[in-house]
């Protein structure tokens, strides 16, 4: 648990696996009533299809969640030769067929070497990001479509196997945050002149919080009735910034951090952004590198 004040509410992680057919949006909210918990948020939004890796965070923790949007994403499921969506997946309307069952497994490897690297996504109409104050998925639904800017993203890894279908793929995909898997599909099946959508999608590691720690709805639920603690199932902020440098400190400068003090501190070859946390291991702030020598707070938990 984090250091907090008299009656504060717990402040932490969950780091849930996402049942199909719910929102991102609808696991905070059914956590914030389970937790009681109005301070709440996820880092990463999944579609309402797929499954696998959310974390959550509660209370102060929320402040952190930034941290953990930025990290690489890992994901595995299906896609589908042959076939355009409304949506790029299998919860929308079919738009365009094509004749791809002679496609070969090489000529798919071919195509996604194209894909690998630093490249450029046009982000789908789908999807939750903002263009002049509205969300795309709002103005899709509304049967709008408008010009979308190409953002950079990395795919470190897309690796693709047939199946018993000749038109059925089996895909991982390791990349950048704001990476759109579903437009990966869509540009692979273009690529190989004509069309694809994701017919599973399942996201198996968010930096490296992996899908065999994380607890089902259901779970956590079931937890609570029995009695658990709130506080007990939540990770805490130290432990959810496992994948940053940590920098213990002592009384002294715990003191400063908690006002939001500048540090000078020799950091070496090791580049921020840093966990700062005291001698009992809980987390006081997060710095970052301001010039040499000096770290500067992001986040300050402590105080």
């Amino acid at each position: 648990m984090s250091r907090r004040g008299a009656g504060e509410d717990p402040s932490g992680f969950l780091v849930v696996d996402k049942d199909p057919g719910m929102t991102s949006h609808d696991v905070v909210a059914r956590l914030r009533r389970l937790f009681h918990q109005r301070r709440t948020g996820h880092a990463g939004t999944l579609d309402p299809s797929a499954t696998g890796v959310l974390v959550v965070g509660f209370g102060r923790a929320t402040r952190l969640l930034r941290f953990l949007q930025a990290t690489t994403k890992v994901y595995e499921g299906e896609l589908v030769l042959g076939e355009t969506t409304t949506t790029l997946d299998a919860d929308g309307e079919v738009t365009e067929r094509f004749d791809m069952s002679s496609v070969t497994p090489e000529e798919v490897e071919r195509a996604a070497v194209a894909l690998r690297g630093d490249i450029l996504q046009v982000p789908p109409m789908v999807s939750a990001i903002k263009v002049g104050g509205r969300r795309l998925h709002e103005l899709a639904r509304a049967g709008e479509e408008i010009e979308r800017q190409p953002r950079a993203v990395r795919i470190d890894r897309f690796e693709l196997s047939p199946t018993d279908d000749p038109c059925c793929y089996r895909f991982e995909v390791r990349c950048s945050s704001g990476t759109y898997v579903r437009s990966l599909a869509d540009d692979l099946g273009r690529l190989l002149g004509g069309g694809a959508h994701l017919s599973r999608l399942r996201r198996s590691e968010v930096g490296s919080f992996r899908i065999d720690e994380a607890q089902r709805l259901d779970e956590l639920t079931a937890a609570l009735e029995q009695g658990e603690a709130p506080g007990s199932l939540l990770m805490s902020p130290a432990a959810a910034m496992r994948d940053m440098t940590a920098l213990a400190v002592d009384e002294e400068i715990a003191r400063l951090v908690s006002t939001g003090r500048g540090l000078d501190h020799e950091v070496g070859q090791i580049a921020g952004p840093y966990a700062l946390v005291d001698q009992a291991g809980e987390l006081l702030a997060v710095y970052r590198d301001a010039e040499p020598g000096r770290i500067v707070p992001v986040v300050v938990l402590a105080g």
